[in-house]
């Protein structure tokens, strides 16, 4: 049973940093395509941050974060982390990590992962 847990979240002046950690439960990290970490506004859809593939060679993110953040894993520790420098209040949302086996699908639309977190907090005051 494949479960996701996010930790990491909370409030920082703008300008500052977090570290999203998402706990992967049920198999490798290694074995999915594909993680990634989504955000959702109130009264906005949820979006794609970024991304990483199974090899870890690839990663993706979206333009308002490129420089900022930095998707990471640990296989040791089955884990997918979110390093978020520079923060803007624009960042504040509900963040959530996600993951999906089959090989074809897209990183940043979230009807291409399957599996997903319960989603944390991150609010960036200015």
């Amino acid at each position: 049973q494949v479960q996701l847990v996010e930790s990491g979240g909370g409030s920082v002046q703008a300008g500052g940093s977090l570290r999203l950690s998402c706990a992967v439960f049920g198999y490798a990290v290694t074995i999915y395509s594909r993680l990634g970490w989504f955000r959702q506004a109130p009264g906005k859809e949820r979006e794609g941050v970024a991304a990483i593939y199974r090899g870890g060679d690839y990663t993706y993110y979206a333009d308002s974060v490129k420089g900022r953040f930095t998707i990471s894993r640990d296989n040791a520790k089955n884990t997918l982390y979110l390093q978020m420098n520079s923060l803007k209040p624009d960042d504040t949302a509900m963040y959530y990590c996600a993951a999906d086996f089959r090989p074809l699908g897209s990183w940043f639309q979230p009807q291409d992962y399957n599996y997903w977190g319960q989603g944390i907090q991150v609010t960036v005051s200015s």
